[in-house]
């Protein structure tokens, strides 16, 4: 019998009274899943027994942990089918898998040619031959790639400036600001500077792992999780705390790693922060002031990520952008957008993904906002992708309704 190594949940707390599967996003579109209870627990009394229990269909699971909100007696559903993965699924990633986790690797190199790799990703002909040759499906946007990284563009324009601030924070930036889209960094930067704080980078930065836990890459996910947790303690150690932006990456770094990867982070912990979280506090307590720019109106929708909920964050991002005094906010239903991560880039996974989404997509297209507020950068490529609706990270909309400039000002004096 193989031995396990069990999450530190019970999951004997189940009550089996099946609300997770009430809110599983999954199981109401994909008849093959049996379920996060009988998944989860269920599953995990049998597979204790022994690993012949463990059934291939728990590769359906989003991970989007909305069974753990709903969970009434506090039972990590998700972590355990996540954990029955590792275990027991012995696949090798496939190349396609590999390519859509990697990346550290796959940024750099998509970046160095950016304006041929987006042009040429945007090709029918070439979206057929990545759907037959590696089941990425046809009918997905591709995410589009910087010339320039966040990093590059800091490390040249910025990072001088940032010792004249009394206050500093680390910056964990993550994959999607620094090869994606790097104005999300420079936003950032923008608006903490406003506030008064100092920005500095993490010594070797590393993906977050998250797409790599769940493609099954779990060594390299570790060795990334190894160095961020070193890069994590020398920031603490110098009194700073890490400030993120995406509310997936913050998961990955506070709950999936001690839980999933048995990395330890109960010493820097309490020092991640999710920015809209630090500048609600920091706001709400009177230690830094906005001035805002006059004039200045927007109609949005806020659709709170999946793993959003999990964290319990979503409350600061809300109360945040009703500080804005020309801000029409409308809050969304709670629903999944469906592509959890790499998830909806595959080709056997994207009808589902696409039929978990429609509920939010509807809510949309009902609100007719200007643009949907959002922390996750792929619930951005998913709503823009299926409603043409453009999607803002929170960062990015204060970057713009701030007067940076009086702001500064003000936090200076």
């Amino acid at each position: 019998m193989q031995e396990r190594n069990i999450s530190s949940n019970n999951f004997e707390q189940c009550q089996k009274c099946s609300l997770c599967e009430t809110v599983c996003p999954v199981m109401k579109n994909n008849p093959d899943y049996a379920g996060p209870k009988r998944s989860g627990p269920d599953g995990e009394r049998y597979r204790l027994k022994n690993g012949i229990f463990f059934d291939d269909s728990l590769k359906y699971c989003l991970n989007c942990k909305r069974c753990e909100v709903a969970c009434p007696s506090g039972v990590r559903i998700a972590d355990l089918i996540q954990q029955a993965r590792i275990d027991f699924s012995h696949k090798a990633p496939k190349l396609r898998d590999i390519m859509l986790a990697s990346t550290d690797q796959m940024g750099p190199v998509a970046g160095a040619f950016a304006p041929i790799v987006n042009f040429t990703l945007g090709l029918s002909p070439v979206k057929g031959v990545l759907d037959f040759a590696l089941g990425i499906d046809h009918r997905r946007t591709l995410p589009k790639y910087s010339s320039e990284t966040f990093v590059h563009w800091f490390k040249k324009n910025a990072a001088s400036k940032q010792a004249s601030f009394r206050k500093q924070v680390s910056y964990f930036h993550g994959c999607y600001a620094n090869y994606n889209y790097p104005q999300l960094g420079k936003d950032f930067v923008a608006v903490m500077n406003a506030f008064g704080f100092g920005v500095q980078l993490l010594e070797n930065e590393r993906c977050c792992g998250v797409a790599k836990i769940a493609n099954g890459m779990i060594p390299a996910a570790t060795r990334d999780a190894h160095a961020n947790m070193e890069a994590f303690r020398k920031s603490v150690a110098q009194g700073l705390d890490i400030v993120t932006v995406s509310t997936t990456c913050t998961m990955t770094l506070m709950e999936e790693y001690p839980e999933l990867l048995k990395v330890d982070n109960s010493d820097v912990k309490d020092h991640i922060s999710l920015v809209e979280q630090f500048l609600y506090k920091a706001i709400a307590s009177g230690a830094v002031k906005p001035v805002w720019k006059e004039g200045w109106k927007a109609r949005a929708a806020y659709h709170c990520p999946c793993h959003q909920e999990r964290l319990g964050l979503g409350i600061f991002t809300v109360e945040l952008l009703k500080m804005i005094p020309g801000m029409q906010l409308t809050e969304l239903d709670s629903n999944c957008c469906g592509i959890a991560g790499t998830y909806g880039f595959k080709k056997e996974n994207f009808k589902v993904s696409q039929m978990i989404g429609k509920a939010l997509f509807d809510d949309i297209a009902a609100a007719a906002p200007e643009f949907v507020a959002c922390e996750c950068e792929t619930c951005k490529w998913q709503i823009e992708m299926s409603t043409g609706v453009p999607v803002k990270n929170p960062v990015s909309i204060l970057a713009e309704a701030l007067d940076l400039e009086k702001t500064s000002e003000l936090n200076r004096a």
